[in-house]
């Protein structure tokens, strides 16, 4: 059998069509994956299917006709409630980087971002002074960016401890590094309305919790009250964490998930921080 230039034309078609869907199938999981709020969303049409196949296959006419109604006008109602949620949901897959984080930082340069971070952090905390440092990873803060205080300055210690200083006008807001660059300070962000954060939490901790659930950045915050150290990941926040826990912490997050470019003689990265020290 031959094949004509229209059956090739044709097949690439399908090709890239199924192509085409795959990649949107696969950026919608990531972005639900990095999204706690678009999870329970998404957890929950797929409980209200796998109910109604059920009763179908059972012969369960009420709860039937019940889940009938729900997927009928259940995506208008998910829109009149979940109006606010879906907006930034939107917003976060407008603001996502198609090729992931903007540059793959070498174990150098994390190795020296993590220790001018814990040697601030160790600073702030002894001090009683409170901060809130976020690390952007793969979906871009730029939204938050736009509407702070812009930096582009070399992450340093010394930098880090004279933005989130008292007399500092932009001590209350939090900063935003990405790579190896403080982009910029006095940012805002979403708090959190979890009912398993603790009421007696400020709002860095609130604001923490809140840019995590939406975001998969790493926000770090120094107790102005306590001096204790936490970090809010995925939606979870860690309490009264040590120096040597965040740095852990911080080296494992950090590190990219492909080692791309990197030698097989490098020195490892536990090595390289103690001689830092």
């Amino acid at each position: 059998m031959t094949l004509t230039v229209t059956d090739v034309v044709s097949i690439l078609r399908k090709l890239v069509d199924i192509c085409l869907v795959w990649v949107i199938f696969y950026f919608i999981l990531k972005n639900i994956k990095n999204n706690i709020k678009l999870s329970l969303i998404f957890k929950g049409v797929v409980f209200v299917i796998i109910l109604s196949w059920i009763s179908d296959a059972l012969g369960f006419t009420t709860i039937a006709v019940l889940l009938d109604y729900v997927i009928q006008w259940g995506p208008i109602a998910l829109i009149v409630i979940f109006q606010p949620e879906i907006r930034t949901i939107l917003e976060q897959l407008g603001r996502s980087q198609l090729l992931g984080r903007h540059k793959v930082l070498t174990v150098d340069e994390r190795e020296h971002m993590v220790y001018e971070i814990v040697n601030a952090v160790d600073y702030l905390r002894k001090e009683r002074i409170g901060a809130l440092i976020v690390l952007e990873r793969d979906i871009s803060l730029g939204n938050y960016i736009d509407k702070a205080k812009k930096l582009y300055a070399d992450l340093s210690s010394d930098l880090l401890i004279a933005i989130f200083y008292e007399g500092n006008p932009l001590h209350d807001g939090g900063v935003i590094i990405q790579g190896d660059r403080i982009t910029c300070a006095g940012a805002v962000f979403p708090t959190s309305s979890s009912p398993k954060l603790n009421r007696r939490l400020g709002t860095r901790h609130r604001a923490a919790l809140g840019l995590s659930e939406e975001t998969d950045a790493i926000c770090l915050v120094v107790s102005e009250e306590t001096g204790r150290v936490s970090i809010a990941l995925k939606g979870e926040m860690l309490y009264n964490l040590t120096l040597d826990d965040v740095r852990m912490m911080l080296i494992d997050e950090l590190r990219p998930k492909q080692d791309v470019d990197l030698d097989e003689d490098e020195i490892d990265e536990e090595e390289i921080y103690e001689e830092n020290k």
